[in-house]
């Protein structure tokens, strides 16, 4: 097939949430295909679905984009992107264009209303099951009525659908990343192209914007190949052009299962089960709707719901939409990065590259036809490698800016000087942005508020000989008499100390200060935690935890 002289791709989400990682990829992908060859990239939103669809997703969608990085020449303005002659660019408020093109289907015979109540589909499709032969509605279904019949049901209010009278022939799907297939004659019903609401169904409404804007390439997921044959015959019915498909592969889960944003769902339920949670903390879920959703596994709650529930219990989600990724603090760049390598190979054995490279390079000849498989691991390898590497004060100023987006209260306890101190002490061992504040919420605490592990207590104060408490009243003596609380005088301080009493063991003695001043045995450097800390609250941490020490030991 030959590619039209001026190309144009869209993305074309449903707004029913945040936008979903498979997504993303597929908006990538478009928007690289298109720039790259002095295109023009759409966003369109499919919100004609009122009961999935809702504003504040729509603003989600354009958030994530633009985090990103891909910004579109047409579609709903936002942040300087947007506008556009082809407008609405929101499929709710195009319906009289979608109005005068179910007419001309309806004048032409090529269409018709169906009045079928659920019930009464219900019954047919149990007929086709129990005579064993797939359920496809076709006109001949229908009881026979006149035009002014179906005038006076309409009329009387009674509820119909419109559905497009399928021809009966094969039809073809030339795709660029699949190939050729061909639909069997009779393999399509005569499905539903407008709702008994008014809105016009996905696959009307997509075939109408796609003529309209000028789209030329459909790219999307594998999973709408089949819709492409409803799409075609609809095209041909209006007299529109047909545009280039290409259908991308799934993104799975490394154990071949689809990933979804169920996955969410089954871990929260798994965790909260071995928590033997029952009922919820205040402020998650309501205590109605949690009881509901326990007894049915085939509901969700709200990403705010779960996201309370997990943060409350200490059970970690795993990353779906693009928004979860950006809170757990992976840069946009590798996503894209990473995303890009779920389907497409640049060649060789190149795998780090960025947006630019991307636009550049991206063909359709390099897209996999097979799903591809979700790496955690790469993806969190990738990530810490441009982390590590960037340069210091890049760090400071990403992990800022991460820290005001989703960590503000941590931000308003430390002063500026502790938290440039925090960063020298977590950048070159941070995986992602939120890492230091995940791992260092006891620099935040009050000291006389903290509290302390008691399995550390066990194992590291009250263990060893000398125990883990005699090292730390030693400690705290020469703390005390240290004058230079920085890095370098800290361990001018300590290391001597090691060297005598725990023959040059560092961490002999470094655990039950850790333990003293963090309240576990994870924390940054130990003289970082203590210059971060700063002596007041460094000594006083190591009192209280003193005086908890048993009068045998």
């Amino acid at each position: 097939m030959t590619a039209p002289a001026s190309i144009k791709t869209r993305f074309a989400p449903s707004p029913s949430g945040h936008l979903h990682v498979g997504g993303a990829r597929t908006a990538l992908f478009c928007w690289a295909y298109a720039k790259g060859r002095g295109g023009t990239f759409i966003l369109r939103i499919e919100d004609t679905d009122q009961k999935r669809s809702s504003d504040a997703a729509s603003i989600g969608f354009a958030k994530d984009l633009r985090w990103l990085g891909i910004d579109w020449d047409e579609g709903p303005e936002f942040e300087g992107c947007g506008g556009g002659p082809n407008g609405s660019y929101f499929q709710s408020q195009r319906l009289p264009i979608y109005e005068k093109h179910l007419r001309a289907l309806l004048d032409s015979g090529k269409a018709y209303y169906a009045f079928e109540t659920t019930e009464e589909l219900a019954a047919l499709r149990d007929a086709a099951k129990r005579e064993n032969r797939p359920f496809r509605y076709t006109a001949s279904l229908a009881p026979a009525r006149s035009e002014a019949e179906v005038a006076a049901l309409r009329e009387s209010g009674k509820p119909a659908v419109i559905r497009f009278r399928t021809p009966p022939a094969a039809i073809t799907i030339e795709d660029e990343i699949l190939g050729s297939a061909t639909i069997p004659a009779g393999e399509t019903d005569d499905f539903v192209i407008c709702k008994a609401d008014g809105f016009p169904t996905y696959h009307f409404a997509v075939v109408v914007d796609d003529e309209l804007m000028g789209v030329t390439h459909v790219l999307r997921a594998q999973e709408h190949f089949n819709n492409s044959a409803k799409h075609i015959v609809l095209q041909d019915a209006l007299g529109f052009r047909r545009p280039i498909y290409g259908h991308l592969p799934l993104i799975f889960n490394p154990d071949g299962s689809k990933m979804s944003k169920r996955d969410k769902d089954k871990v929260l339920r798994k965790g909260l089960a071995e928590k033997g949670v029952s009922a919820p903390p205040d402020g998650t879920v309501d205590p109605a709707r949690f009881a509901a959703w326990l007894k049915d596994k085939t509901t969700q709650l709200e990403l705010e719901e779960s996201t309370a529930l997990a943060a409350h219990f200490g059970i970690t989600l795993p990353e779906i939409n693009v928004d979860d990724f950006r809170r757990s603090g992976y840069l946009p760049e590798v996503l894209c990065n990473f995303l890009s390598l779920n389907g497409w190979s640049p060649g060789g054995d190149l795998e780090k590259f960025d947006n630019e490279f991307l636009r550049t390079h991206f063909d359709l000849p390099r897209v996999v036809k097979t799903p591809a498989k979700f790496d955690r691991a790469k993806l969190l390898s990738f990530n810490m490698t441009a982390i590590t590497t960037m340069p210091r004060d890049e760090f400071v100023r990403k992990v800022a800016a991460h820290g005001a987006a989703f960590h503000p209260r941590f931000m308003e306890k430390l002063s500026e000087g502790q938290f440039r101190g925090l960063c020298d002490a977590s950048h070159e061992r941070s995986k992602t942005l939120d890492d230091l504040f995940r791992t260092n919420g006891f620099l935040t605490v009050a000291d006389d508020a903290l509290l302390i592990d008691p399995k550390a207590v066990k194992k590291v104060l009250e263990g060893g000989s000398p125990t883990g408490y005699e090292h730390l009243k030693a400690l705290r003596e020469r703390l005390g008499a240290t004058d230079d609380w920085s890095v370098a005088g800290l361990e001018a301080a300590i290391k001597p100390y090691a060297e005598s009493a725990a023959g040059g063991n560092l961490g002999t003695v470094a655990q039950p200060l850790r333990v003293a001043l963090s309240g576990g045995t994870v924390s940054p450097p130990i003289f970082d935690t203590l210059a971060i800390l700063g002596k007041a609250s460094a000594t006083k941490r190591i009192d209280l935890c003193l005086a908890h020490c048993p009068a045998t030991l």
